[in-house]
């Protein structure tokens, strides 16, 4: 049985050639399924060469930020140690990177609304190499928290660029999956980073081996940036902004396979006053996008509070709950014995974000995305309460509390609010805001992730784990309100829909 050339939407091959006469969205030629011969649709039709290595790309950008993010929770013992660092400036190297995100999305991310998803997409990873190259030759803490600060703004700038590379260019009803999986990587990297800590301790048991931490980076990122010069620009970008001929030559190199479907293209312009409408971040707050802009803000920052608090300062919460933890170390090899221990605990929770991603995948495109996100905030608030049950134990008993609570509240956060939150915000918004939208709301729920990695280590101490649980418990039920009050559901909507 072989392909026909004639493609067709879900009303059939006659109506969609009628309808390719007059001009379609690149969005519902990227939606189509074709016929067989005999006039019978498939169920599908597979992905493009091009659209996995977009998705493949974007996706090595979380996977970046998970391991950098997460591996500073293992070598910040160690910077602290070369340098002297103050509790002040410990803070400061610890919401360095979340502060440069914070800045990146909500200031940068926009950029690709204007100039392009591609340029921004490319640029982004070349200046990230820069600052990984800094980083690791970083020769004071001035030098250090710049380079910490630049790596978290380009970091920051992908959330929306990454986000909207994929989801402008797979097909609508597998869109959530494709976006998860991608955001997945974050998981992956972050487990990646306690343990490539932990081998280079092992290996290079020294206060400067945290250079080697980072600078391991800077090969693949590099690879990424050269390979993100192959990519497709977004057809529909190109159509928003009046640029037919182009969106339709870049959509053929987006759907090329083998047989060729579709074997022509015809895009319809929008409306002149859309084209005209280039969007500004003014249109985040009228109308109905005020409601999206909270629905993907809001519950975001809440569960950032939670997810970086707990991701970051895992190491020093188990070196603190078995003692292991001193006030002054006696050398060096004691500083690298405790570091060592708290990645390898670290390590083992941080397994539990990779089930909680792969629990999202499959439920997103199945279950939506509102459902997933309430259930995972509810489990996170059960996990932390688990956890802060431990402060009333010792030995074994307390530990197993830790490990339980941890493990439960990673794999909710990730089957729920971390990884909803990032899918819902590219998806909620117009194509001429798309890209300020998302980056919004990413600088805005970064604001609760600079806020615990600074605030983290100071409330730890000075009010104790039980205290500092009940306050991320209470930020977890109140994202769950949230979500349930200005839910808007995208499972299975063409982003078409969203204009």
């Amino acid at each position: 049985m072989a392909l026909s050339g004639n493609i067709s939407s879900d009303v059939g091959a006659s109506n969609a050639d009628a309808v390719d006469s007059q001009g379609r969205s690149a969005q519902s030629y990227i939606d189509e399924t074709p016929f067989w011969k005999e006039g019978t649709p498939t169920a599908s039709a597979s992905l493009t060469g091009m659209q996995w290595t977009i998705w493949f790309l974007a996706a090595s950008a979380k996977f970046f930020e998970g391991l950098i993010v997460f591996m500073t929770g293992v070598a910040m013992p160690l910077i602290s140690n070369e340098f002297g660092l103050s509790a002040l400036q410990h803070g400061l190297l610890g919401a360095a990177t979340l502060f440069g995100i914070l800045i990146g999305a909500l200031f940068l991310g926009g950029l690709s609304d204007h100039f392009g998803r591609k340029p921004v997409f490319i640029a982004e990873m070349g200046v990230l190499v820069l600052f990984l190259v800094l980083l690791s030759i970083s020769p004071n803490f001035v030098w250090l928290l710049i380079a910490l600060f630049g790596v978290g703004l380009m970091l920051g700038c992908d959330y929306p660029t990454g986000h909207l590379v994929i989801s402008e260019a797979i097909p609508s009803r597998n869109r959530g999956s494709m976006v998860l999986s991608a955001f997945g990587f974050q998981a992956i990297g972050a487990l990646l980073g306690a343990v490539v800590g932990f081998l280079i301790l092992s290996i290079v048991p020294e206060v400067w081996a945290w250079r080697y931490m980072y600078a391991v980076v800077i090969i693949p990122a590099l690879v990424v940036f050269l390979a993100r010069f192959k990519v497709t620009e977004s057809p529909s970008w190109l159509l928003a902004h009046g640029r037919e001929e182009k969106a339709e030559k870049q959509l053929v190199r987006l759907l090329k396979r083998h047989p060729q479907y579709p074997t022509a293209v015809k895009l319809k312009l929008p409306q002149e006053k859309a084209v005209k409408h280039k969007g500004s971040y003014a249109d985040l707050f009228k109308g109905r996008n005020l409601r999206s802009t909270i629905f993907a803000s809001v519950p975001w920052l809440l569960q950032d509070l939670g997810t970086y608090g707990i991701g970051i300062f895992t190491p020093t919460i188990l070196a603190a709950t078995v003692g292991v933890a001193t006030a002054h170390h006696r050398n060096v090899a004691d500083l690298v014995a405790s570091d060592i221990y708290a990645a390898k605990g670290s390590a083992l929770l941080d397994i539990l974000f990779i089930f909680g991603i792969i629990a999202a995948v499959l439920l997103a495109d199945r279950v939506g995305r509102i459902w997933l996100q309430i259930v995972g905030f509810i489990g996170c608030a059960l996990g932390l309460f688990i956890a802060a049950l431990s402060t009333g134990y010792t030995g074994g008993t307390q530990m197993t509390l830790i490990f339980v609570g941890f493990m439960l509240f990673n794999f909710m956060t990730n089957m729920g609010p971390n990884a909803q939150t990032y899918l819902l915000a590219g998806e909620v918004f117009p194509v001429h805001i798309r890209a300020r939208g998302a980056g919004f709301a990413a600088g805005f729920a970064k604001i609760g992730a600079v806020t615990t990695a600074f605030l983290f280590p100071i409330l730890l101490q000075h009010i104790g784990m039980s205290w500092l649980f009940t306050i991320l418990i209470v930020t977890s039920l109140l994202g769950a309100i949230i979500t349930w009050s200005f839910r808007v559901e995208t499972r299975g909507r063409s982003l078409d829909n969203m204009e």
